[in-house]
């Protein structure tokens, strides 16, 4: 099925070829970590980060928030985390070794709301709840402190936090009729399914 030049170029908005740049950077972040170049892989991995924070700012702003967007920057977290996950373990395996059950946490709570959202809805959920930017910020920040040499607890309670904004977001598929992107928080769901009542 070809596209028509018309849906392609709505889909190559700048917001999306920022999401897309992740989608690029995990096969270099491979390539990095398998070959031991732990600091450039921490750059590149920066890079990937402020891509993830800046996609969604820059949808707004240029009034370009779609739903096949938000889809896009929920493969690009699943992809990015996994890959994450992997090139640590590669570049400090003593490290992950020893955070294993927090590393676990975090790999689960990639996991575990994209499988209820695909049992549910037959898809990604692509909600971006404040818990799970929350998340994401802590994870991404404590990673770059454990890894050079700071101490493990933010990693710990980043760990901690991923795993109740995966959570939060399993109750929101549950409490969803139909599949939406873009939900705020719990708290926003229950008050409209109250309203709906």
């Amino acid at each position: 099925m070809n596209l028509s030049n018309d849906t392609l170029s709505s889909k190559l908005t700048l917001p999306n070829l920022l999401t897309g740049f992740r989608f690029v950077a995990a096969p270099i972040l491979l390539w990095l970590a398998w070959n031991g170049y732990g600091v450039a892989f921490m750059i590149l991995l920066a890079v990937a980060f402020l891509t993830d924070l800046l996609d969604g700012w820059t949808a707004r702003l240029t009034g370009q928030v779609s739903e096949f967007g938000a889809i896009l920057d929920s493969w690009a977290d699943v992809i990015t985390y996994l890959t994450i996950a992997l090139c640590c373990w590669w570049l400090w395996p003593e490290v992950v070794a020893r955070e294993w059950f927090f590393v676990a946490l975090i790999v689960v709570s990639c996991l575990l709301p994209s499988a209820a959202g695909f049992l549910k809805f037959g898809r990604f959920t692509s909600y971006h709840t404040w818990g799970v930017k929350l998340a994401a910020a802590s994870m991404g920040g404590s990673l770059y402190i454990m890894f050079l040499g700071g101490p493990v607890w933010p990693f710990r309670v980043a760990a901690v936090i991923c795993i109740l904004a995966a959570l939060e977001e399993i109750v929101i598929t549950v409490l969803l009729e139909n599949p939406r992107s873009d939900v705020r928080s719990l708290w926003h769901v229950v008050r409209r399914v109250k309203g709906e009542r």
